[in-house]
């Protein structure tokens, strides 16, 4: 579905990440995690061609998204952003913003079809009764998945999320994450999402891909990344992980400075 070649990217002369490879399947639900200033969002930007290359190149289907026209790049991938918007639009209004790429020459208004789509998308996202809401005048979560059902309604191929659940509360966190895996196994949708959690990510995606200091250090399934050696590489602090007892994910522990104190003198 997308192949990224030797890409090298940043911002303006700052190079970001360097020298990145790697392929993407149809319907694959791929996490990118790494610590805080690795190159995830930039990756992310990368993929949406938010920004250019510097070298290297990014293939959807063959086909190099550079040259790709606006429109029809965005029938194929949509990105839910980090900051949900907060202004008086109403979340139907917001949503029906999705079907723009597909109207047809001259059309300045949405067709039938069109809201149709925005409401099967509410429906998909359980926020139908939010509708005449204004943007505003919703919640942190709620806004969150008014941004997913605008992404649905571009009826895109691949879904881009950069930390959907930041600042959400474990509740929010989860029910975003199931919604997000039932669209990756129901209808195929390609999902790449950039997560700060480790144990979200675990649980959720089905391939992680850790990057490091601009480079990727490491790929695989998640019990393939996440040992404790690799954890305590890359963010530089002691942990412990084990099996969720229910998925057999593996499930990370964080370890207190008071308490590596306390485990220093006992040894």
């Amino acid at each position: 579905m997308l192949k990224i070649i030797n890409l090298t990217c940043g911002y303006g002369t700052k190079i970001v990440l360097y020298d990145i490879s790697f392929n993407i399947n149809r319907g694959e639900f791929l996490g990118i995690i790494g610590p805080n200033g690795s190159g995830k969002t930039t990756l992310l930007r990368a993929l949406s061609r938010a920004i250019a290359p510097m070298r290297g190149e990014i293939l959807i289907e063959g086909k190099n998204i550079r040259t790709a026209p606006s429109k029809e790049l965005a029938k194929d991938i949509a990105v839910v952003s980090q900051n949900p918007p907060l202004n008086h639009m109403s979340v139907e209004e917001f949503i029906l913003l999705g079907r723009i790429p597909h109207y047809q020459g001259f059309q300045f208004f949405e067709t039938k079809k069109d809201l149709e789509i925005a409401e099967r998308s509410m429906d998909l996202t359980g926020i139908f009764k939010l509708k005449s809401q204004p943007l505003s005048q919703i919640s942190g979560g709620e806004r969150q998945l008014v941004l997913i059902a605008r992404a649905l309604a571009q009826e895109p191929r691949v879904l881009l999320l950069d930390e959907p659940t930041a600042h959400l509360d474990i509740a929010h966190q989860v029910g975003i994450l199931d919604l997000i895996k039932r669209l990756n196994k129901e209808f195929g949708l390609t999902v790449i999402i950039v997560l700060h959690d480790l144990n979200l990510a675990s649980e959720y995606c089905q391939e992680l891909l850790l990057i490091n200091k601009g480079r990727i250090h490491k790929m695989g399934r998640p019990d393939e990344v996440l040992d404790y050696q690799t954890i305590e590489e890359v963010y530089k602090t002691i942990v412990v992980v084990e099996k969720n007892p229910l998925s057999s994910k593996p499930y990370i522990l964080l370890v207190s400075g008071e308490e590596r104190q306390k485990r220093g003198k006992e040894a």
